[in-house]
């Protein structure tokens, strides 16, 4: 038979690389979330590096602005947030593409 170096070359690597591009695209969303939460709660990045956590955690203050009007601030944490919520959807989203377009199961129909 083929030496094991050949066998792992020529069909297991092929077989293995398309599934760890999407389980790692999928997580990289998931890695930044958790890294957000943490820099929120004041566990993450020390303080002065840009980090999205960071800017809605010294947002918090601001969410409830003045008596006369309350969403006087509201671009102070919306806007963080929705770059957050986009980075990790569209991270999610190329996941599932890379998967709809790599898996055998579905080629096949």
């Amino acid at each position: 038979g083929c030496s094991d170096i050949r066998v792992i070359f020529r069909h297991v690597l092929p077989n293995a690389i398309y599934p760890l591009l999407v389980v790692a695209s999928l997580d990289i969303g998931s890695i930044v979330l958790i890294a957000a939460a943490l820099s929120f709660l004041g566990l993450g990045a020390p303080e002065g590096y840009a980090d999205w956590g960071q800017l809605i955690s010294f947002s918090r203050n601001w969410i409830i602005g003045t008596a006369q009007n309350p969403f006087a601030y509201w671009h102070v944490y919306t806007i963080p947030g929705l770059f957050l919520f986009l980075f990790v959807m569209g991270w999610n989203l190329l996941g599932d593409a890379l998967r709809d377009i790599l898996d055998p199961m579905i080629r096949r129909r």
